[in-house]
């Protein structure tokens, strides 16, 4: 069995240009995206291991806030995971696989979720 590691940022709210029906084109839709990246880890992490080792948290921040295309309008939320996960591979040759779930914060209610959540692993 081989080790793995986990990286993730769970609950970022962010507004993005998506949806299918006439309400909800043409203005920002609220979402909620949390991210998981799996990466081949170092042998042992000691004390003093260095940031470089690891991936820092904030690009996974960035891929699903200012990554995104500002002006662009993603039809599904599903393409929106499609971009994240593109981003974070291009970022780090290190990343094995991603996945994204994206809640669609304006038609949730009670407490619930409604959204989805794509995994992408790294081609070739």
């Amino acid at each position: 069995m081989s080790d793995s590691l986990i990286l993730e940022v769970a609950n970022i709210e962010t507004d993005v240009l998506t949806g299918v029906y006439s309400e909800e084109t043409g203005r920002p839709q609220p979402l909620r995206i949390s991210i998981a990246v799996a990466l081949a880890p170092e042998p042992q992490f000691a004390p003093d291991t260095p940031l470089s080792a690891s991936k820092n948290y904030m690009d996974l921040k960035f891929a699903a806030t200012r990554g995104l295309p500002q002006g662009v309008h993603f039809t599904l939320i599903e393409s929106i995971g499609d971009h994240i996960a593109e981003t974070l591979f291009l970022q780090d040759a290190r990343v094995q696989r991603v996945t994204v779930k994206i809640v669609k914060l304006a038609i949730s209610e009670a407490g619930e979720e409604i959204g989805m959540t794509l995994t992408r692993h790294r081609r070739g």
